[in-house]
């Protein structure tokens, strides 16, 4: 028995493995974890992409492991996977099948072309794949399948086949190796052969010892909220994503988590969940974007949230800004608007009037030289006197004395209440609404509130930022992924920070708003 860890013991399988393929890392990792899972593997892409070639490599992995394959067609019988029916148990009227080197007695199982499964295997092959049992001869038995990979050029089609297509939690789409991996493909020797030492070989006790200690992993708060978001936002994409289906992800994450050495699982653990919540290849970046961009988020707060908060207070503050009162001086008396800029506490506007150069207009003198009132003090179309007109006004009806020889004249242009004016109504002088003390004091209490949460939200990403170099050495994660995760957190952090500035703007405008003394 290995001395080693669990992790460095998986790390070792994983290196071996992997030895000698080219970029099917991930299609490695994947095979292996749902196999210490418990779980089933669907590879779904066109011939030729080493898909065999992984299952048979997953089985060197096992100690003492059966592996049992086969290429199914329209026309396969029960037979082919199951084993041939007993003669000598027909003569006895029983139903008895040799199942002795086929799928029922295998350890790891690799199914070619499995949506080909016609309805007279497909019950039989449910139940193997979900009860680990098989009915032989009216009595049902267990099986020590560990897992099977299912392979597939195509998506399945008919209603018949769907329970099958979902016995198979994790899902990889395999294509040719990439235009990058070509020259490494080619100068591949074929000497590694994927074979795993016996000494960190994975035994049916490991198996049971691992899978039992893992329904001890606990699931963070931000991971069951993280699964819950998935929930709700697969629904609004049209995915499936049934109860059993959410349970076996959740005893997926447990496993990855204790593997690799947490007794908590975490955010980053659901990076796999895009391997188990898609029905169609496309789906799965759709998944993979959703958890990129929901990896940066803290339990119960997230930056979508965060910008909902703050523009509800820039709406308030908005709002309050546009409530207009009339302004009132020291003595609580209201002030109008001069036209010189000025306020004032006079409504009405007493203005001189001039001519168009710039001349003082004049009213008649009120009374003639009989000492009585004029009938108007104006001229006759209505408009005032300019003083070289007043000097030719007569001011005795029989024409006895003008205005120019008047003893007064002087003194009357002197009196500014001697001017024609207009009287003009003054606008209000409008500024902000006055708030009450108390209120302004309370929604700078509740701003804070805010700024304390996302000054929070920014110490959880420094937190989740530094937790990447964990993340690195994850056991089912490439180095990429955290790579991604960490222009994630960058990018969150920076919203956040936007935020917090315009925040802190919006506790400026609060703070001057008016208020009662």
């Amino acid at each position: 028995m290995t001395s080693l860890s669990i992790k460095d013991q998986i790390l070792g399988i994983l290196q071996h493995l992997q030895d000698g393929l080219i970029e099917r890392e991930e299609s490695v990792r994947l095979a292996l974890l749902a196999s210490i899972s418990g779980e089933h593997l669907l590879l779904l892409g066109p011939p030729g992409t080493g898909k065999s070639m992984l299952a048979r490599r997953l089985h060197g992995a096992f100690r003492e492991a059966t592996y049992f394959e086969r290429l199914l067609t329209r026309f396969s019988v029960p037979e082919e996977l199951f084993g041939p029916l007993s003669v000598r148990a027909l003569e006895e009227d029983r139903y008895f099948r040799q199942t002795r080197g086929y799928l029922p007695q295998a350890h790891i199982g690799f199914l070619d072309e499995i949506f080909k499964a016609n309805s007279a295997i497909l019950n039989a092959l449910l139940t193997l794949l979900n009860e680990r049992a098989f009915d032989n001869d009216g009595q049902r038995a267990g099986v020590p399948l560990i897992s099977v990979v299912g392979a597939s050029n195509e998506l399945p089609e008919g209603e018949e086949l769907d329970a099958l297509y979902d016995r198979f939690l994790l899902r990889l789409y395999v294509g040719p190796v990439s235009a990058a991996g070509v020259d490494a493909l080619m100068n591949l020797t074929g000497s590694a052969d994927g074979a795993v030492p016996e000494a960190l070989q994975l035994s049916p006790e490991w198996l049971t010892a691992v899978q039992v200690a893992a329904r001890e992993v606990e699931l963070s708060e931000d991971l069951q909220d993280l699964l819950k978001d998935l929930r709700r936002f697969l629904e609004t994409q049209g995915i499936g994503f049934s109860d059993r289906r959410l349970l076996k992800v959740v005893g997926l994450l447990r496993v990855a988590a204790h593997t690799d050495g947490r007794t908590v699982a975490t955010v980053w653990d659901a990076y796999l969940v895009q391997h188990c919540a898609w029905e169609d290849p496309s789906q799965r970046s759709v998944v993979r974007d959703w958890w990129a961009a929901r990896v940066g988020t803290l339990r119960a707060t997230s930056p979508t949230r965060l910008v909902e908060m703050v523009s509800a207070w820039e709406s308030r503050l908005n709002e309050l800004q546009g409530q207009k009162a009339q302004q009132k001086d020291g003595k609580d008396r209201p002030l109008f608007q001069h036209p010189d800029g000025t306020l004032t506490t006079a409504s009405i506007l007493d203005e001189e009037q001039t001519t168009r150069a710039g001349e003082s207009l004049y009213l008649a003198p009120e009374l003639n030289s009989y000492q009585e009132a004029r009938a108007s003090r104006t001229k006759p179309d209505g408009r005032g006197y300019t003083e070289s007109e007043l000097a030719e006004l007569d001011l005795w009806d029989d024409g006895g004395q003008f205005f120019r020889s008047w003893p007064g004249a002087a003194a009357y242009l002197a009196d500014p209440q001697n001017r024609l004016t207009a009287k003009t109504e003054l606008p209000p002088a409008m500024g902000l609404a006055v708030q009450e003390t108390s209120h302004v004091a309370g929604w700078l209490e509740q701003i804070d509130e805010v700024l304390h949460t996302i000054a929070q939200y920014l110490e959880g990403v420094d937190a989740r930022t530094e937790a990447l170099a964990e993340v690195r050495t994850h056991l089912w994660l490439t180095p990429a992924v955290a790579d991604q995760a960490a222009r994630t957190l960058q990018e969150s952090r920076t919203r956040a920070e936007g935020l917090q500035e315009r925040l802190q703007s919006l506790r400026g405008g609060f703070e001057s708003l008016p208020v009662n003394r």
